[in-house]
């Protein structure tokens, strides 16, 4: 009889190599010595999650590994290979026994707190084409321009992939760098500069001689500034010089700096901002003919773009293979006058699509890009004040063999309960849903709920008479009679409360915002009772808690994730909550007794690995771990992994420990936000308490 052992080593190597996740291949490679060289030899990344001071204990059987991270040691954001006098260990010993650990390394990730780091650590790998920096902290200002790339560009000859977007630098820094060194410059084709600690961003003149230094990129990301009342910011100029220096672009995101803080916007606005951006719909169209190889671009302006809808019909007819398409502060993109497909809805091949704040857009809009981008998979839709539920719920009817992820947010009309309903067409195969917790609409559920069943795809004009000609009237009468039968109405369920609900077979990812002082408790009865293979859920909660009175309800309302039996992975971000980190004024809470507020319940859920940012006060830059917070966190009795985005006391960290989790294995202090706090000023944890906790850490007893 054939077994495992039977098979041959290259067939083994190739069904190991497919196997992503780290533990199950931990486990393969306890299964014999045979299977532990094969899963070794097939192991291309892996990510260091050590104590630095233990990096001499590294293995040297992970010798075929081609991305190294060390952007994750432990302290973090410590100085991996600083010449300090407070250093332990000689950093030339440390880079050399890296380099004999991992000799194959040609993608790296290194936070980088100073230039000694980058300059000693890269002079290891000759090869390296792939580079990832990572910095939270500031650039101090004694540093001359350039500093940090220096060493870069000179000792890495074959790089071909920089990602600057999680490390702080001046933007003056690149520019010189980068003509200084053309050689490298020239063989650039990925360049990430979406570097979300910028308060400006590049102006206009520093993108053209980047783009102008790079001519070979085939990937270009940059945070940029377009609002015209200052100076470089960008225009139509900026666009003309990058098509003209960079034509064989086939990726493009130029994003305003206001956007990348991700913050919710106003649903009351009417989607216009006060200036126009310096983009023209004349600049547009020359700028869209002269880039053939796109594949996706991001134009997130943040200022008004008007009158946009002729230049993406251009976009369609030059840009062949244009798969997604980001556009923000665009207006007029698809006036859906009468029958005629317009704009944007003419992007036949788009497979990804996200407008955010286009006033104008409408219901019938929205029908419209249904009807023409009949390939969507990925739909965002933000900012858009016009559009309502039937619009929505006709759309995703229109797109129900293709849409898996949809994200839904700041439309005045379309709160949470409507956004569950407008999407009751594809519930049982949508995978990736982002919706705002608002819960305006439950009360109207009910009665709402049969109304919104039959939608009309023929209601062109507010009087309710089609003005379709014949063929296309009947048509979409067929399509109407078809997608309202379509709905299996043997799925619908009630819950019990007198509202209906169906079961969201296959989604697996939920992202929720809601806002502070509200509770999560509405979330199953809004439509989302039933979601049996959810795994990883993301939480923002976002707001000003100074001048808020305590909150009615005792908790936030975790408690009511336990039915998602498959919940593993959840992220609750509270970092843009601000309130007081000392003393609150009288009749208002401080911080601590909010993190005590979202947190009660979440020893009721099943979790294996959580993200959590704690709350801040701006005025102190402070986000710190409270006593009430840690306290809570270690009753999530299944808890393996606990990664805190912000500082803590050290004998807060410790009660971890004391409650008795026997799965708590991986624990880290993240200050990743800018800028982040100075370990050697901090009165919290620094090098030798995070050393202390990890010790007691891994001196448990874990089970598997």
């Amino acid at each position: 009889m054939t077994t495992i052992n039977d098979i041959h080593d290259a067939l083994l190597s190739n069904v190991f190599a497919s196997i992503t996740d780290v533990r199950s291949r931990n486990s393969l490679a306890l299964v014999c010595r045979r299977f532990m060289l094969l899963e070794r030899s097939t192991r291309v990344s892996i990510t260091l999650r050590g104590n630095v001071r233990d990096l001499y204990m590294i293995p040297f059987c992970f010798r075929s590994v081609a991305h190294l991270d060390l952007s994750l040691l432990s302290p973090w954001g410590h100085s991996l290979l600083s010449s300090s006098p407070a250093q332990r260990f000689d950093p030339q010993l440390l880079a050399q026994r890296l380099r004999v650990a991992f000799p194959s390394v040609t993608s790296l990730t290194v936070y980088a707190r100073s230039p000694s780091t980058i300059q000693i650590l890269l002079s290891q790998w000759p090869g390296l084409n792939r580079i990832k920096l990572v910095r939270w902290h500031r650039r101090l200002s004694q540093w001359y321009i350039g500093a940090d790339f220096d060493p870069l560009f000179e000792q890495c000859q074959n790089l071909a992939w920089l990602d600057l977007s999680s490390f702080y630098y001046w933007t003056e820094d690149l520019p010189p760098v980068l003509q200084k060194n053309p050689k490298v410059s020239r063989s650039l084709v990925h360049l990430n500069l979406l570097t979300t600690s910028f308060a400006e961003g590049f102006k206009s003149q520093e993108i053209g001689e980047i783009t102008a230094a790079c001519p070979g990129l085939k990937r270009f990301m940059v945070a940029c500034n377009f609002d015209p009342r200052y100076i470089g910011s960008v225009g139509d100029e900026t666009l003309l010089a990058i098509s003209s220096n960079c034509s064989d672009l086939t990726l493009l995101h130029l994003v305003d700096t206001s956007a990348l803080a991700d913050s919710r916007g106003n649903p009351e606005s009417e989607g216009f901002t006060s200036e126009d951006a310096r983009i023209t719909r004349v600049g547009l169209v020359d700028f869209f003919s002269a880039m053939p190889f796109l594949e996706e671009l991001v134009l997130d302006v943040c200022r008004n773009v008007r009158d946009s809808g002729l230049a993406l019909e251009v976009l369609n007819s030059k840009c062949k293979k244009l798969k997604a398409l980001k556009l923000g502060q665009f207006h007029g993109i698809c006036m859906a006058i009468e029958w005629q497909l317009d704009g944007v809805a003419l992007c036949a091949g788009l497979e990804e699509l996200s407008i955010k704040n286009c006033a104008d857009l409408t219901d019938m809009g929205l029908i419209a890009i249904g009807r023409g981008c009949c390939n969507l998979t990925k739909f965002e839709v933000e900012g858009c004040k016009r559009i309502t539920e039937k619009g929505m719920r006709t759309m995703a009817s229109l797109l129900r063999k293709t849409l898996v992820q949809v994200k839904i947010s700041c439309c005045k009309n379309l709160d949470a309960a409507a956004s569950l309903r407008s999407l009751e067409p594809i519930c049982d195969r949508i995978q990736k849903l982002h919706i705002d917790c608002v819960w305006n609409g439950l009360e109207e559920t009910e009665n709402s709920n049969h109304l919104l069943h039959g939608f009309d795809l023929n209601e062109m004009d507010e009087s309710g008479s089609s003005s379709l000609p014949g063929n296309e009237y009947e048509d979409m009468c067929r399509k109407k009679r078809k997608y309202a039968l379509d709905e299996d109405s043997s799925n619908l369920q009630s819950n019990g409360n007198g509202f209906w609900c169906k079961t969201w077979d296959k989604l697996q990812y939920l992202s929720l915002w809601i806002e502070v002082g509200q509770v999560l408790t509405p979330l199953p009865m809004a439509g989302l009772e039933d979601c049996p293979n959810l795994e990883e859920i993301s939480i923002k909660v976002e707001g000003d808690c100074r001048g808020r009175h305590k909150p009615q309800q005792p908790e936030f309302g975790l408690n009511c994730l336990a039915r998602y039996p498959r919940l593993s992975k959840m992220l609750l971000d509270c970092g843009e909550t601000l309130g007081y980190a000392l003393t609150a004024p009288s009749g208002q809470m401080d911080l601590s007794l909010w993190e005590r507020f979202f947190l009660n319940g979440i020893g009721n859920l099943s979790l294996n690995e959580l993200d959590y940012w704690p709350p801040q006060d701006r005025d102190v830059n402070q986000r710190s771990l409270s006593l009430p917070a840690a306290a809570l966190l270690p009753e999530c009795q299944t808890l393996r992994k606990l990664f805190i985005h912000g500082t803590a006391h050290e004998h807060f960290m410790m009660f971890l420990l004391r409650n008795p989790n026997p799965n708590l294995r991986d624990v880290q202090l993240r200050e990743d936000y800018y800028p982040a706090p100075e370990n050697d000023m901090s009165t919290e944890m620094r090098v030798d308490s995070c050393s202390r906790f990890e010790d007691r850490l891994n001196s448990r007893h874990i089970l598997d």
